[in-house]
């Protein structure tokens, strides 16, 4: 599919000052080092691009929920470690508005990158204050803005939206890549369609299920969010993490199901038959799987069973494309990482499949898991809220904003 809005692509660039949007909102370690550089490496196309047109490259993201300056959540790592990756020096600024700003631009050179401090060091930012990002406006003196940050584009915050009032604004090659990727495969995807759905909860991903079974041949469902959908079928899930309150819901996604399908549902929507379970949430946690209807009152479900990922894997593996967001356990204890390490294996040595891994927690589970910067799949998603609201069919502030393509 094309993309509707204009890209860096549609303007003349050359030897311009150009403002551009990322998501630097990177994991950090214990020590403050950065533990998972993906959405920097993502970046780089966008940089590269404009850089060969001797454009002066300004960049502006956020870090964390900062309260005020926090030097803990300062963006000065991220220009390290954007400077190694573009192998070219990063002028960092600890400000993004006022006069420190003004006077780097100013004697930066064209084909210079500079990296302004946390947006979120002001409350303004995400009050998608206009005057806020009027002085972003006034201070870099940028005459285009480009919006980068898919993973914060589902907000509408001050340099997301309300910049755009202030100058021209287009898409960056990250944004247009995730936009067409995700979309395309929720309206034109290749068949069958495998979805595998996990996580903590039903009603953090209610519109995504519900639109997934008007568009998937197969759902697989896993995580937390399994049990409760097995206690809404009737089975005992011992002392498990179940969301409560959520049959309204379960009802409406069944009887959505029972209107497309002639088949069983339970072969659409598919659902665990055993799980692993332990008494306990910790590194000293013993797996012990244990088929449904055999759980004790102690025994809390931390992943899916033996027999549960065989079957997955299997419809995975006959897949022509498969979207997966949520983790299918608790992975973070590599005990209970055995059902999304499996996925994650059958979508890597099946290149043929197009695999599509929403962001925040399954990507970062597939990143480390894959040891190649997740060159193994498809496309790996830089952002979490963004793609399960893209997933779900609904317009994006940060892209809304943005100058409309040329008919």
């Amino acid at each position: 599919m094309s993309f509707f809005k204009r890209t860096i692509k549609d303007i003349p660039i050359d030897r311009k000052t150009v403002l551009v949007r990322a998501d630097y909102n990177v994991p950090l370690n214990k020590k403050g080092e950065i533990s998972d550089d993906l959405r920097i490496r993502a970046s780089l196309p966008t940089i590269s691009y404009l850089l060969k047109h001797s454009a002066k490259v300004v960049i502006m993201s956020h870090l964390g929920r900062p309260e005020g300056r926090d030097a803990s959540q300062s963006l000065e790592p991220i220009a390290v470690r954007l400077s190694e990756l573009l192998q070219k020096p990063v002028i960092f600024v600890e400000d993004c508005i006022g006069d420190k700003v003004v006077q780097a631009v100013k004697k930066a050179p064209n084909g210079s990158v500079i990296l302004l401090e946390n947006l979120r060091y002001y409350p303004e930012e995400e009050a998608n204050d206009e005057v806020f990002a009027e002085k972003i406006a006034k201070s870099t003196g940028a005459r285009y803005f480009v919006q980068d940050g898919f993973g914060v584009v589902h907000r509408a915050h001050a340099s997301t939206d309300a910049i755009t009032h202030y100058i021209p604004s287009v898409s960056g090659l990250l944004l247009e890549r995730e936009y067409v990727t995700i979309a395309g495969a929720m309206e034109h995807p290749k068949r069958p369609l495998v979805a595998v759905m996990g996580g903590a909860k039903v009603s953090d991903k209610i519109t995504v299920i519900e639109r997934l079974v008007d568009v998937a041949d197969k759902i697989i469902i896993g995580g937390a969010m399994a049990n409760t959908f097995l206690t809404y079928k009737g089975h005992h899930m011992g002392s498990s993490m179940v969301e409560p309150g959520q049959e309204p819901v379960l009802d409406g996604i069944y009887q959505a199901a029972h209107k497309k399908l002639d088949t069983s549902i339970d072969e659409f929507i598919i659902l665990p038959t055993d799980v692993a379970v332990a008494a306990e949430v910790s590194e000293a946690a013993t797996r012990k799987n244990v088929k449904l209807g055999n759980l004790n009152e102690t025994d809390r479900a931390l992943d899916i069973g033996d027999a549960t990922i065989e079957r997955a894997a299997e419809e995975v593996s006959k897949a022509k494309m498969v979207i997966w967001n949520g983790t299918l356990g608790y992975a973070e204890l590599p005990e209970f990482a055995h059902g999304s390490a499996r996925l994650a294996l059958t979508l890597a040595t099946n290149p043929e499949i197009d695999s599509i891994i929403g962001g925040g927690d399954t990507a970062d589970f597939v990143l480390k898991w894959d040891g190649n910067g997740g060159e193994s799949f498809t496309h790996v998603s830089t952002g979490g809220g963004a793609s399960l609201e893209l997933m779900a069919g609904k317009k994006l502030p940060g892209v809304e904003s943005l100058l409309d393509a040329p008919r």
